[in-house]
């Protein structure tokens, strides 16, 4: 076994586990960000929980990028992840590995490749949402001059941030919040062109169906066409057979030419 297989053999076995994982993260960090009159001692053992996930996170990206055979590759490809177990110190962008929920879903939920899109483009959007409109008002609220002072004002700024809408009645001012909203931007722009890219392959496909069809439908009419030629041409040796054995009838003989006087 190579060390390819191995490596998506141990992410079959790891991704739910990490999944159920990430979900207590962001539980442990929604309640402390939406709840700050938590009593201290129930706020510490939050604080436990996203702080001791992080380590795991780590462990488990190394663990896949050592058995990774094209490690650049595996790099570019899960930057994601990446970016997520290196920004531990950036409390506010930690909830990043909620990514990891969307990519595992994002295999089980359907297997067409239309219907993964729109999953795929549902989960992600809204996860964004949820994640950028908690982090920017974790990064917000108690800042002088903030503008997103409650979490009903931070996920009214994420969905017009991440529909290019940007009403600008709300904006962050301190430098985590404007680092969360420089991803939200990119990230918005990114799910237009997902969803721009997913109805132009759906409406190409669906006239390549069409097309296909006809194709099929003259191709069968060729064939029933032909079949019945087929047919035709095997009773006319069936019956030419039966001629030559004796079985049909008897050919007429032919007239004598005229001016030729029969003998006999």
């Amino acid at each position: 076994m190579t060390r390819e297989d191995l490596r998506r053999r141990y992410e079959e076995v790891s991704q739910w586990p990490l999944v159920v994982l990430a979900l207590l993260f962001v539980a442990a960090y929604a309640w402390g960000v939406l709840r700050p009159d938590l009593p201290g001692w129930l706020r510490s053992a939050l604080a436990l929980v996203t702080l001791v996930t992080w380590p795991v996170f780590l462990a488990d990206y190394l663990l896949r990028l050592a058995l990774a055979e094209q490690r650049w590759r595996f790099v570019r490809q899960n930057w994601v992840d990446g970016v997520a177990v290196l920004l531990p110190l950036l409390r506010p962008l930690r909830i990043v590995s909620l990514v990891r929920v969307a990519r595992v879903l994002d295999r089980r939920l359907t297997v067409t490749l239309h219907g993964r899109v729109a999953a795929y483009v549902t989960l992600t959007a809204s996860l964004v949402v949820f994640m950028a409109s908690l982090a920017a008002y974790d990064a917000e609220r108690g800042a002088p001059d903030a503008q997103i002072t409650s979490y009903g004002d931070a996920l009214w700024w994420a969905l017009t941030t991440i529909t290019t809408v940007g009403y600008g009645d709300e904006y962050p001012v301190t430098t985590e919040g404007r680092l969360v909203a420089g991803l939200l931007m990119v990230g918005g722009i990114a799910l237009l062109g997902v969803v721009t890219a997913a109805v132009a392959s759906w409406f190409v496909g669906r006239v390549a169906d069409a097309a296909r069809a006809e194709d099929d439908a003259a191709d069968a009419a060729a064939d029933e066409a032909m079949r019945a030629e087929v047919r035709a041409l095997a009773e006319e040796v069936r019956r030419l057979r039966a001629e030559l054995a004796g079985d049909g009838p008897t050919a007429p003989a032919p007239a004598p030419a005229a001016g030729v006087r029969p003998t006999g």
